[in-house]
């Protein structure tokens, strides 16, 4: 062989070598986190389901599924399956405006055998102010002895 030759044995090692790094430069790459790194990561424990884990965290399966798409089917997930669980960050929500104040004109103790209607005839209101002054839901229900705010 000449000097400075390289034998044929020699190019082969160092291309297969050369595609072996290449190769794992690619492995590495598609193990990579989500582009989205503002999660966790989760480990399937036994007897857990997809829909749990999602509770548990606060997100939705269909969350879940985009983040994860290993995942072929969304009833089917193994032990120890190592899933990325995104934050979700709901937009803020106002708070309730405050209850309205009572404002009672009378109070009435409920006899036996009245009813909302009965009461809205006798202090010339509809029975579903009082209901509503009282916080009931359901007309039907007064007893006896309770005392109702008449507006």
């Amino acid at each position: 062989m000449r000097k400075g030759a390289s034998s044929p044995f020699r190019r082969i090692a160092i291309l297969l070598l050369f595609f072996a790094l290449l190769l794992g430069a690619m492995v590495s790459t598609a193990q990579a986190a989500p582009a989205e790194s503002n999660g966790v990561y989760h480990t399937v424990r036994y007897g857990e389901t997809l829909s749990l884990i999602a509770y548990n965290y606060g997100v939705t399966v269909q969350d879940l599924l985009i983040a994860n798409p290993h995942i072929v089917n969304p009833n089917l997930i193994y032990y120890g399956t190592v899933l990325f669980i995104p934050y979700y960050h709901p937009a803020p929500v106002p708070p309730p405006p405050p209850p309205p104040q009572r404002y009672c004109r009378y109070y009435h103790t409920v006899q036996y055998g009245e009813n909302l209607i009965n009461l809205g005839i006798w202090y010339g209101l509809s029975p579903y102010t009082i209901a509503e002054a009282n916080g009931i839901y359901n007309l039907n229900y007064i007893y006896a002895g309770q005392t109702l705010c008449i507006p």
